[in-house]
Order: C-alpha cells, then sequence, then structure tokens
C-alpha cells in the first residue's frame, strides 16, 4: 500500500478519465482529481493519484506533462504536473 488510507486504483482512474471528459481537453493537476473525491481528506491520497496518473499515462489514456511538455513516462516526475486527454488523431 503506497499511503495510509489506500483506495482501489481503479476508482481514482475512473475519476481521472471523467475528469479527462469534463473538462473537455482542458488539463487539471492530479490534485483536483481526489479534491473532487474526497473534499476533507484528498492531501492522503496525493501519492495514489500521481501512481494511478503514471499507469493511465504510460498505456497511453492520459497526456501527463510539465511546463507543457509530456514527461517522461518511466520517470515519476518531480514537482507540478498537469493530467488532460490524449490528444486525437486525424
Amino acid at each position: 500500500m503506497t499511503s495510509r488510507n489506500y483506495i482501489e486504483p481503479n476508482i481514482l482512474a475512473l475519476a481521472i478519465l471523467e475528469m479527462c471528459r469534463m473538462r473537455k481537453g482542458q488539463s487539471f493537476c492530479p490534485s483536483d482529481v481526489v479534491k473532487w473525491l474526497y473534499p476533507q481528506d484528498w492531501e492522503f491520497f496525493l501519492t495514489d493519484i500521481r501512481i494511478e496518473m503514471m499507469r493511465l499515462y504510460k498505456e497511453g489514456k492520459v497526456l501527463v506533462t510539465q511546463n507543457g511538455i509530456p514527461v517522461n513516462p518511466d520517470v515519476t516526475p518531480i514537482g507540478l504536473v498537469r493530467i488532460s486527454s490524449v490528444p486525437k488523431t486525424s
């Protein structure tokens, strides 16, 4: 387990993907997802959300950027990152 209040990763994955749908292409912080799910205890889930974010990124389901640049999917980024939908190709 990664944090004191471990939650099922699939719930986090679903929440990330739903936020991508709701934001319609606009990026958001991983903390926005856990604040939405757990408004009073969101800080306890920051590690979990970042782990799930990177799993979805490696699977090609979301885009993770830092300063507007896609991060290396094999290295957990340090600092502020943004999540967004994968751009659609024509």
